[in-house]
């Protein structure tokens, strides 16, 4: 097959070949202004750029940049972000496989922006990427019918919401893990536990507050909801979701946070009001990320097998990628609490 040609499915569902000749007759426009939007050019005016995409997405065109019958051996790896060392983590898993199988990975960070997302579709289209996986994000689903056209094969690890059935998904424990980690704070004497959320819209997030929420119950202890505070995973909202929870009427004796870096965002800021940890308040984070077990006091945390989970979404991208046994749809990686030196009893009241 030439460099310009594709296999596409046309709208009628048979299998024939397009060419950038026949886009560019149908959009009125030269083979080379095609060229130039198949290869990510920006030198196109957007109105003529849409028409053309629209085009190429109708009849499934797809640039090949092999010969026919072979594989570009490349996998694309897609966060909404890039800011924490938990996507180091599945980077490190999914490299792992991907090197041993002789393929490369592509790195890709969208933000969540619908222009970041169609630059980086008009970039796979381009290098014709062999699958995705993608992280902790909700493709859009044009983004996604796209990538049914073009034959590109889908795994989401950690997902927004709920993926389409046909779509494999790997996940955590993370109800369980956050189970775990506040039946241990319970265990220890605490009844006031401060949440420090996750973002509601994901999953994981959900999960998480599920299973604080069902320890508390399991103990006979209504949930107080002026104890749960939002966070995004980072940590300055950690450290001011702390500082919220110290400001209350009656603060919590303990902090659950939903992730590592909310966590030492929380140690900070108790440290800046004079508190120690475990002595004064306890504090439990989510992840096991490396840098934990150096803080000061090494954090108690649920361990999240990150790199696993991108070992495990590498693996099944490229079964699918080769036409290989079809995956489970949700496979759910275990999750367990690892005991350091943040928590213990409360303070005896004076």
């Amino acid at each position: 097959m030439a460099a310009d040609e594709a296999r596409a499915v046309t709208p009628s569902g048979r299998r024939g070949r397009v060419t950038i000749t026949d886009i560019a007759r149908r959009a009125g426009v030269s083979v080379p202004t095609v060229s130039r939007v198949v290869n990510g050019r920006s030198d196109v005016s957007p109105g003529t750029r849409a028409r053309v995409e629209e085009l190429l997405r109708r009849h499934g065109y797809r640039k090949r940049a092999t010969a026919p019958g072979r594989r570009a051996d490349l996998i694309d790896l897609v966060f909404n972000d890039l800011d924490g060392p938990w996507a180091v983590e599945i980077i490190r898993g999914v490299e792992e496989v991907a090197h041993a199988a002789g393929v490369g990975t592509v790195v890709s960070a969208v933000r969540g922006r619908s222009g970041d997302a169609r630059q980086w579709m008009r970039n796979l289209r381009a290098r014709a990427s062999d699958g995705v996986v993608l992280v902790t994000s909700a493709l859009d689903p044009v983004l996604h019918q796209e990538l049914r056209i073009l034959g590109v094969p889908l795994v989401v690890v950690d997902p927004a919401g709920s993926p389409a059935p046909d779509v494999p998904a790997v996940g955590a424990a993370n109800r369980s893990g956050a189970l775990a980690a506040t039946e241990h704070l319970l265990a220890l004497g605490h009844r006031r536990i401060g949440l420090i959320a996750g973002p509601p819209r994901l999953l994981c997030s959900r999960d998480s507050r599920d299973g604080y929420r069902a320890a508390l119950e399991g103990a006979g202890i209504a949930v107080d909801e002026s104890l749960i505070v939002p966070g995004d995973f980072r940590h300055e909202s950690g450290f001011a979701a702390c500082e919220a929870l110290l400001g209350l009427p009656e603060p919590p004796t303990a902090v659950f946070a939903a992730g590592d870096q909310m966590a030492l965002g929380a140690v900070e800021a108790l440290r800046r009001h004079g508190l120690r940890v475990p002595q004064d308040l306890s504090v439990v984070g989510f992840d096991d990320l490396p840098e934990v077990r150096w803080s000061a006091p090494p954090l108690t945390t649920v361990r999240r097998p990150l790199a696993d989970m991108g070992r495990a979404a590498a693996r099944t991208v490229l079964r699918r990628t080769r036409d290989e046994r079809p995956d489970p749809p949700r496979v759910e990686l275990g999750t367990d609490l690892i005991l350091r030196s943040s928590t213990a009893p409360p303070p005896v009241p004076r």
